[in-house]
């Protein structure tokens, strides 16, 4: 079987009139007519240059050898970009498309390709944003989610230094308390709690926010400080008994290294459809695994890679929770094809099903573009 063709679609998705997400897939066509589709997220206008600049290394491979074929990419890009951002996000897409490609290849999931499942349902946690705490936990729950997340940091906080400064005075403090504390009390006891900072903080500000939440038994505070101060991470973490999580913001393995080995959080959160694929990240949940760190993936995505992290989260077991991030998205269910509904009972449910299990809804998707306009390039 050898790679013949790779195109791209770029998808924006129109609600009520505006653009609301813009998703964007790859997919891998063979000489065999058996094609797989991956998508790649956090990415900009550039992704389709990159794309296409990599699928020229791909073209006459054997795409069910795929960790050869991103290891081959990865290193010829190590002077662009081969280590984090763009280039392994568009990298990511094509990933993700091998991988749906050599399961229908095999004819099994590709979950049976990572070397099974742990669990046959993916637990996801709804993110909430800043929305009404106490009408999102209830939805949640009567639609059998177990955890929520919600945001607390707050750029128009009145009681602010200014728009620049990410400290925390003692009144803007007090009001995100009284917040965390209201969020906790609308959710109630015995339903998973996370709440997100958003690595808006600096470090002084981080601890003290972790220190006030710790009688709230949270699931997690998710990026007390931004990412790139792997040191003043690890801080905040060995000083509270709050559970930090933190990591949509690395790339790789390599990227995850010196996190683990500090144990500088808690809770790992790789953001699969951006930072290497369903492999990659397999291998940083197994790396995580050893310092007994549970995996809770970050996921901005579509159905599509929602589905396609699931396999990564049924197969390794220190899975703890996956992000669904449009509870309120109206189409979401529109963008793939399948059997069974994608999400069950607040689960995503595995299913024997080839390759990643479902497919595009190329007719919808072909709707959200302008007329005249074709959906893969």
């Amino acid at each position: 079987m050898k790679i013949t063709e790779i195109k791209t679609a770029e998808v924006p998705i129109i609600v009520d009139g505006r653009r609301r997400y813009l998703y964007h897939y790859v997919r891998i066509y063979t000489d065999q007519g058996i094609y797989g589709t991956g998508e790649a997220s956090h990415v900009d206008g550039g992704w389709r240059g990159s794309t296409q600049t990599m699928a020229q290394q791909l073209i006459g491979q054997d795409p069910r050898d795929v960790d050869a074929c991103f290891e081959g990419i990865r290193r010829s890009y190590i002077f662009r970009g081969g280590m984090a951002g763009l280039g392994i996000s568009a990298l990511t897409g094509l990933e993700i498309a091998l991988w749906d490609l050599a399961g229908k290849a095999q004819g099994v999931p590709v979950y049976r390709l990572l070397g099974g499942k742990f669990r046959d349902r993916v637990r996801l946690y709804v993110d909430s944003a800043m929305t009404n705490c106490q009408e999102r936990a209830e939805e949640a729950r009567s639609k059998g989610f177990t955890a929520i997340k919600f945001d607390l940091d707050d750029a128009g906080n009145p009681h602010k230094a200014d728009a620049w400064n990410w400290s925390v005075t003692p009144g803007e403090l007090e009001i995100m308390v009284d917040q965390a504390h209201a969020i906790r009390e609308a959710v109630g006891p015995h339903m998973d709690l996370a709440i997100d900072l958003h690595g808006r903080y600096d470090a002084t500000a981080g601890m003290k926010i972790a220190h006030e939440l710790e009688d709230l038994n949270l699931m997690w505070l998710e990026e007390p400080v931004p990412p790139e101060n792997i040191q003043a991470m690890a801080n905040i973490t060995h000083s509270t008994k709050t559970p930090i999580c933190a990591g949509e913001n690395a790339y790789l393995r390599y990227g995850f290294r010196e996190i683990i080995e500090k144990q500088a959080v808690d809770i790992i959160m790789p953001d699969i459809s951006k930072c290497g694929g369903l492999s990659e990240c397999r291998k940083i949940a197994n790396m995580a695994e050893t310092y007994y760190i549970p995996f809770a993936p970050h996921n901005n995505s579509s159905a599509l890679s929602t589905v396609g992290d699931a396999h990564v989260c049924a197969s390794v077991p220190n899975f703890l929770a996956l992000e669904f991030h449009r509870f309120d998205d109206p189409t979401w269910n529109d963008v793939v094809n399948s059997d069974e509904a994608v999400i069950q009972d607040g689960h995503v449910a595995m299913t024997e099903a080839p390759g990643l299990g479902v497919e595009l809804n190329e007719e919808f998707l072909q709707s959200m573009l302008e007329d005249g306009e074709p959906l893969w390039q």
